[in-house]
């Protein structure tokens, strides 16, 4: 007896996170294997050469197989590979020609991402042709005429992270209107991307590193990269700027520069990463800028210069409702001591110390 379509596509989505069991049931009837099928392809991690190579030339002569895929992850390495084995794995010709196949026949990708340990140089041709409209792109791969071209014709993208960016003398240009009209979420390595892609568009969250380490070239550097944020067509809702070397007097700095625009300020939900000064007098400065944004939910707040350091969960804590004493809407605030995040949430009107937060993402998610 034959199982009801809905039947079939219940128990797939219940097994969907085993690999091996939508493999298994492939076999089992017709009427199995297409609801599988879809949920075996639909989401690829590609994780190693031999593997990306041999998934890859299945996708380019398989049509059927390709125009199911809907997201593909592409790493340069198994996760697991010791020193030897990675370097027997670099990525070849074949390896990029095998990948170039693939992406030419995936027309329904809408979530592309190329993990590499090192930018891969002159690579960015295997996008060349691709037809899909993607919605997310994480791209590792070195910007190039190439790469250039492919985001000129992504007309759907919104969610871009770019590991590297430089100016390009070609047609179609980024200031163009045309190019990433919807993008709304960016991040990238370099400001110069920042700077070059916010105009006109509506991005509305940022992350996003200072180039310069030097202090009058980092003002030079935020002074550009604030006139740019306010030609964004949307209001800012994230802001997170990484820096080489994190001063009280420049976060301090910066926070006042976003606190006096209110194009900038008045929808801002998130802000980092600042430097939590020491000082009394300075810390008030600091809290008094925040009282100035009143849809603050969370601020990531550097606290490394401290000694003794504050990382003890009932001195976030404190730190935590201290903060919210002059910026009542934040909900949780991330501590980074020596690179470690601890984060605090609050919970009615308790701070809690929580272990299993996320951090990394908040910025996207408020």
């Amino acid at each position: 007896m034959a199982f009801p379509p809905d039947a079939c596509s219940l128990i797939v989505k219940y097994v969907a996170d085993s690999k091996p069991t939508l493999v298994s049931l492939c076999t089992v009837s017709k009427q199995f294997h297409a609801a599988a099928e879809r949920a075996l392809y639909n989401t690829l991690q590609l994780k190693g050469h031999d593997l990306t190579i041999s998934v890859c030339r299945l996708l380019a002569r398989t049509p059927r197989l390709s125009s199911l895929v809907v997201a593909l992850s592409v790493y340069d390495q198994d996760d697991e590979s010791d020193d030897a084995s990675v370097a027997e794995s670099d990525p070849s010709s074949v390896y990029w020609e095998a990948l170039a196949g693939a992406l030419n026949s995936t027309t329904r990708l809408r979530f592309l991402s190329f993990y590499f340990s090192s930018g891969q140089p002159e690579t960015a041709w295997v996008l060349d042709g691709c037809t899909f409209q993607l919605r997310t792109f994480h791209c590792d791969l070195v910007w190039d005429e190439h790469l250039q071209s492919f985001l000129a014709t992504q007309s759907r993208l919104s969610d871009l992270y770019l590991a590297d960016y430089q100016s390009l003398a070609i047609t179609p240009t980024i200031s163009s209107s045309s190019f990433l009209p919807r993008l709304s979420v960016l991040e990238c390595t370099f400001s110069e991307a920042a700077v070059a892609l916010v105009p006109d568009r509506p991005v509305c969250r940022l992350k996003t590193c200072f180039t310069h380490s030097k202090l009058e070239d980092k003002r030079t550097e935020l002074d550009i990269l604030v006139a740019s944020l306010r030609q964004s067509k949307k209001r800012l809702r994230s802001l997170d700027i990484a820096d080489s070397s994190y001063d009280a007097s420049f976060s301090l700095e910066l926070l006042r520069r976003v606190t006096d625009d209110s194009a900038l300020c008045s929808e801002l939900r998130y802000i980092g990463t600042l430097v939590l000064p020491v000082v009394g007098q300075q810390r008030l400065e600091f809290y008094a800028c925040l009282m100035r944004l009143p849809q603050l939910r969370c601020i990531e707040v550097d606290v490394s210069e401290w000694d003794p350091s504050p990382t003890h969960p009932a001195a976030l804590r404190a730190l935590t409702l201290e903060l919210r004493l002059y910026c009542p809407s934040v909900t949780s605030v991330v501590f980074v001591y020596d690179f470690e995040r601890h984060v605090v949430k609050m919970d009615g009107h308790l701070a809690v110390y929580d272990d299993n937060a996320a951090a990394d993402n908040i910025w996207r998610e408020v």
